[in-house]
């Protein structure tokens, strides 16, 4: 499953709740949209790591990586990149 579609599945069910899915759109800002808070990009970054298999670093707790599907999913393609370069 596309690093997109596995975000989605996540904010959907976890902040969502019984909204249209197909509402939320890859460059919806989490934040703006009222969709997830302070907290909430707590259980995102959980779910980031627990999931995709990326370690985030306090310094990249920026909405530039968190605030959107689409942000995400850039974060974790960059992250995974780097660490294949280093590997």
């Amino acid at each position: 499953m596309a690093v997109e579609e596995q975000v989605r599945q996540f904010i959907v069910e976890n902040f969502m709740m019984g909204a249209n899915p197909g509402k939320l759109k890859n460059d919806d800002s989490f934040l703006e949209n009222g969709i997830i808070d302070s907290t909430g990009v707590l259980e995102l970054v959980g779910f980031i790591e627990e999931n995709l298999g990326v370690s985030v670093a306090d310094e990249e707790l920026v909405p530039e990586n968190l605030n959107s599907i689409s942000n995400v999913a850039a974060y974790v393609r960059r992250k995974k990149a780097l660490a294949s370069e280093i590997a």
